[in-house]
C-alpha cells in the first residue's frame, strides 16, 4: 500500500498570532458586567499612550474608521484637500472623501516607497486648497516625518500619519534621537490598525494617538455619535449631540485582546525583523530581485516584506510567478494597486496611467512575501527556496 505524502499547509503573506493569554483576556471580559463602553477600552488606550509616548489615544472599530475620525477632527470638509501617496490601501484617500474633502497625490521615493518630500511642495503649490498631508508608512518603514513636518509647519498644514503598517516602528528625530511611531513628534495625529495581519490584532480595530487635547475631545465625540456631556452637568443620564458623529466604538472584548497583544509587541517586531533579515541575506545579491528597503537610524515594523522582481528579465509574467508560488503552497500578495489607477478614481478625478510613474513602476514589479511572528524558520526557508526556484 502506498503512503500518501501529507500536503504542505498554505503559507499566506500574513497571519494573526494569537495565544491562550489573548483568549483568556477576551473570556475574562465576557464574564464581566461590561463587554463594551467599559473600563478595558480606557486601559487599552492608556497602554497605547505608554508604548508610543503620546499624551492621548482614542480606540475605534477599525483602521478605516480611525482615518475617518482623524480627518474629521482635523476639520477637513468640502473645499479642502488632503495630500497622500498613491501607494497605499484605498482607505487612506477614501477617508478624505468621507468628509467631502478631495484627495491629492504626490509620487513616492523610489528607494523607500514612501511619500517623497521633494515632490510635495510642487503639489501644494498647484493645489492651495490642500490643508493636510497624510503620509503612509508603507510596509512598516516610517516616512521622512522630519521633512514632512517642516513643510507642514511652514505652510500651516495638518499632518495625519497613516501608521496602520507601523505600530512598533521607530523614526529618526532631528536631534539625532529616535521616537516611536505614534508619538506624533512631527504630526497632529497618528492612525493605527489592528487588523489580523497588522503588528497586533483585536480582530478588527483601530486607534488614533495625539498630543492635542482639543483634537482628543473631538475624536472621542465623533467616535460616539457626536455625543458629549456638557461641563458641569450633574444629571447622569443627560448628554448633547454637538456634531454629526458615528458609532465607531471598540468593544472591551477587543480591547482586552489588544492589551494582551500589546505586551508582546516588541517580540512580534523582533521576530518580523529576524525573518526580514533572512530574506535580505537570501535575495540581496540576486540579479532579478530588489529586497525591502532599509534606512539608517529608522526601525521598520516589517508589516510587509515587499520585493521587486524583474519579471521581464525573468521571462515570466507576475501571474505565472504567482502560480508557481501557489504550487509550492505559498500565497504572496501585491501591495498595492496605486489608488489613482482604480476605476472609481479614474472616472471621478480623471487619473490615468503615467500620472505617478514611480508608484506605477514599483507596482509593476512588487510582490509581498510571507512575514508574521509565528512563521517558523523552516517555513521561511521554504519561502526562500520557492522564490529562487520560481525564477530558474
Amino acid at each position: 500500500m502506498s503512503i500518501l505524502k501529507k500536503k504542505r499547509a498554505m503559507i499566506s503573506y500574513g497571519r494573526q498570532t494569537v495565544n491562550e493569554q489573548d483568549v483568556e483576556a477576551a473570556v475574562s471580559v465576557l464574564r464581566s458586567s461590561m463587554i463594551t463602553q467599559g473600563p478595558v477600552v480606557e486601559e487599552f488606550e492608556r497602554e497605547l499612550c505608554a508604548y508610543t509616548g503620546a499624551k492621548y489615544a482614542v480606540c475605534c472599530s477599525n483602521g478605516t474608521a480611525a482615518l475617518h475620525l482623524a480627518v474629521l477632527a482635523a476639520g477637513l470638509g468640502p473645499g479642502d484637500g488632503a495630500l497622500t501617496t498613491p501607494l497605499t490601501f484605498v482607505a487612506t484617500a477614501n477617508s478624505a472623501l468621507f468628509t467631502g474633502a478631495t484627495p491629492y497625490f504626490s509620487d513616492i521615493d523610489p528607494v523607500t516607497h514612501n511619500l517623497d518630500p521633494s515632490t510635495i511642495e510642487s503639489t501644494l503649490d498647484a493645489h492651495p486648497e490642500i490643508s493636510a498631508i497624510m503620509p503612509v508608512h508603507f510596509a512598516g518603514l516610517p516616512s521622512d516625518m522630519a521633512s514632512i513636518g517642516e513643510i507642514a509647519t511652514r505652510r500651516s498644514l495638518r499632518v495625519i500619519e497613516d501608521a496602520c503598517h507601523a505600530l512598533g516602528a521607530e523614526e529618526a528625530t532631528v536631534d539625532g534621537g529616535v521616537a516611536k511611531v505614534g508619538a506624533c513628534t512631527y504630526s497632529d495625529m497618528t492612525v493605527f490598525s489592528f487588523h489580523p495581519v497588522k503588528s497586533i490584532t483585536t480582530g478588527e480595530g483601530g486607534a488614533i494617538t495625539t498630543n492635542d487635547a482639543e483634537l482628543y475631545e473631538r475624536l472621542k465625540s465623533f467616535r460616539n455619535h457626536g455625543m458629549r456631556k456638557p461641563v458641569g452637568e450633574s444629571r447622569r443620564w443627560f448628554y448633547e449631540v454637538e456634531a454629526l458623529g458615528y458609532n465607531y466604538r471598540l468593544t472591551d472584548i477587543q480591547s482586552a485582546i489588544g492589551v494582551s497583544q500589546l505586551r508582546r509587541l516588541d517580540f512580534f517586531i523582533e521576530r518580523r525583523s529576524e525573518i526580514a533579515a533572512q530574506y535580505d541575506r537570501a535575495f540581496g545579491s540576486h540579479p532579478l530581485l530588489t529586497t525591502a528597503p532599509t534606512v539608517e537610524g529608522v526601525k521598520s515594523a516589517h508589516h510587509l516584506y515587499p520585493i521587486e522582481i524583474d519579471f521581464s528579465a525573468a521571462g515570466i509574467s507576475r501571474e505565472e510567478w504567482f502560480s508557481r508560488m501557489e504550487a509550492r503552497s505559498i500565497l504572496p500578495q501585491v501591495h498595492y494597486i496605486p489608488v489613482h489607477l482604480h476605476k472609481y478614481y479614474r472616472e471621478r478625478f480623471g487619473f490615468s496611467v503615467g500620472d505617478f510613474p514611480r508608484a506605477e513602476a514599483f507596482y509593476a514589479k512588487e510582490v509581498s512575501l510571507p512575514i508574521f511572528p509565528n512563521l517558523t524558520d523552516v517555513e521561511a526557508k521554504h519561502v526562500v527556496e520557492a522564490v529562487l526556484a520560481s525564477l530558474e
